[in-house]
């Protein structure tokens, strides 16, 4: 089996080792589905380029659309990276594949480890259009080794942390930013896996080019497999 396969395979057969990331009721919250392709037309270069009207649509289409959370972006094609020089590289494709999944929702939301495991970095990756504080867990699965990222965090989330530092499934590890300590972005936790950190500390690539699909797809399962947020009810 490849590392994909091992991984569905351990979730299979151990459901009781997964915890929620987020508090969340799957018979009563309703989770909105957030479109950022071009195909989203409600949505305008200005108004993201803009984060307190960006965090504004946010909050008016949750509470318009009655839902207690945004979701969506695992492999999604997304035009608002536009709004920061960060994913732009003369001369190159600009990275515009999204590698997570977002959970759009309010500042401090807190965030759960949904896995036992460890701490293998954290730090703030203070940039404009960045993840801003970011936590990264290790897990061991049976001998698979899997890493979690959380991004756009609270700056206290990593208030006495400690690398190596054993964390429990279900721990509250951190919490939602605010836009101005979290890299700029309305609330929300950028969620991602991968088998592999390439040598990564405190960071790892969220947005890839398009020609590196391939590439990153083979070290970042989808985080649905954790998340399991088809289970909620999804508008």
């Amino acid at each position: 089996m490849d590392k994909h396969q091992q991984l569905a395979a351990y979730i299979a057969g151990n459901p009781q080792a997964v915890s929620d990331v987020i508090d969340i009721d799957r018979q009563n919250d309703r989770l909105l589905l957030f479109n950022f392709t071009a195909t989203n037309t409600s949505l305008d270069a200005d108004t993201v380029a803009d984060t307190p009207a960006f965090a504004r649509w946010v909050e008016n289409e949750l509470q318009n659309r009655q839902c207690r959370y945004g979701i969506g972006g695992y492999m999604e094609h997304r035009t608002l990276y536009a709004r920061s020089a960060l994913f732009d590289t003369p001369g190159q494709e600009p990275r515009r594949l999204h590698l997570g999944t977002d959970i759009w929702g309010p500042a401090l939301t807190p965030v759960y480890a949904p896995l036992s495991g460890r701490i293998h970095s954290f730090q703030n990756n203070d940039h404009f259009g960045d993840y801003g504080p970011t936590i990264i867990l290790e897990h061991d699965l049976d001998g698979l080794v899997l890493y979690s990222l959380y991004g756009h965090l609270s700056a206290q989330s990593l208030a006495d942390l400690v690398v190596g530092q054993a964390i429990r499934r279900g721990q509250q590890i951190a919490t939602f930013g605010h836009m101005d300590e979290n890299g700029s972005w309305p609330p929300h936790l950028h969620f991602q896996l991968m088998f592999d950190m390439q040598g990564c500390a405190g960071d790892y690539p969220g947005v890839c080019r398009y020609a590196e699909k391939d590439l990153y797809q083979h070290n970042v399962p989808d985080p649905e497999i954790i998340l399991r947020l088809n289970t909620a009810t999804i508008r």
